[in-house]
């Protein structure tokens, strides 16, 4: 098991007239090498939870588990745990500070103490990785468009081999074929890295595609964990804490309404596209 939390709680400003329980008795395990989707509403803890996995925020109660182990016994190497577990924050072009794109991917491996030699091989390889053309290497990573960014700033954490991948928000702000392509790319190198990839987003379409399986945040709590086409059929559910199902979703339960005889457990369009194909056969 990659990475287990048991009874997680996290309070804010503990013992303050401003204490919050951001967390509330988290128990999670998420498996070496699965995509998942971790969505909630704006303040459901979504983002204080994936700032545990790698140690950022510590826990005020209960264990979280990376490998078997602890990260919370005394003398654990948190520097290791950030070398295997990357955080790519919302708005990751703001992590962008060096001269050109080569030496920003190169300063995580540099920080790891490898040769100079080695930083630029794993930089090659993490920008080959995310699909970032060779012209743009030694451009001013400022000089670049918002998804190119995007690509360097998760380049920058890819060149430091980690085994998880965390990603919160990252196609935020982007135009829609930015954030097809930088999703395209995190499923691929999913599937080619053998990485586990926890995505945060707000797009219930994105989640649908990618995700393996959906963690629901809300009000500190997990409230639903399972696979896309069982937290979606809770549709109603979702929608009276600030979410919804893809819209594709709505259209299955709308057709089936007006007669049509389709599944209503649908949550991607190519799903839908082959379901409705099905229906209207049925009916000649």
């Amino acid at each position: 098991m990659s990475i287990k939390l048991e009874h997680l709680n996290y309070v804010y400003s503990q013992g303050t007239a401003y204490e919050k329980h951001a967390l509330k008795d988290i128990c999670l395990e998420i498996p070496h090498g699965e995509f998942v989707g971790l969505i909630g509403h704006t303040g459901s803890g979504k983002s204080t939870l994936i700032q545990h996995l790698n140690g950022l925020v510590k826990a005020t109660s209960g264990a979280l588990y990376y490998e078997g182990r602890n990260i919370y016994e005394e003398g654990y190497p948190m520097r290791e745990l950030r070398n295997q577990v990357g955080l790519v924050f919302q708005y990751p072009e703001h992590q962008l500070f060096e001269v050109d794109v080569m030496t920003d991917v190169c300063f995580g491996p540099k920080n790891q103490g490898l040769s100079p030699e080695e930083c630029k091989a794993r930089a090659l390889e993490a920008l080959k990785l995310v699909g970032l053309k060779e012209k743009y290497y030694k451009a001013s990573p400022f000089e670049l468009s918002g998804g190119q960014k995007r690509r360097v700033a998760i380049a920058g954490v890819l060149a430091m081999r980690p085994k998880v991948l965390v990603l919160d928000e990252p196609t935020a702000g982007l135009d829609p074929k930015g954030r097809d392509d930088i999703l395209d790319q995190i499923a691929y190198l999913h599937k080619q890295s053998d990485l586990t990839v926890i995505l945060v987003s707000h797009s219930m379409e994105d989640i649908a595609r990618y995700a393996d399986r959906i963690i629901v945040m809300n009000k500190g709590q997990v409230q639903y964990n399972g696979k896309p086409v069982e937290v979606f059929a809770h549709y109603k559910e979702l929608e009276k804490i600030g979410l919804a199902a893809p819209q594709v979703t709505y259209i299955m339960h709308d057709l089936k309404e007006q007669g049509l005889d389709v599944k209503t457990n649908i949550t991607t369009i190519e799903e839908a596209a082959e379901e409705i194909m099905h229906a209207l056969e049925k009916r000649k």
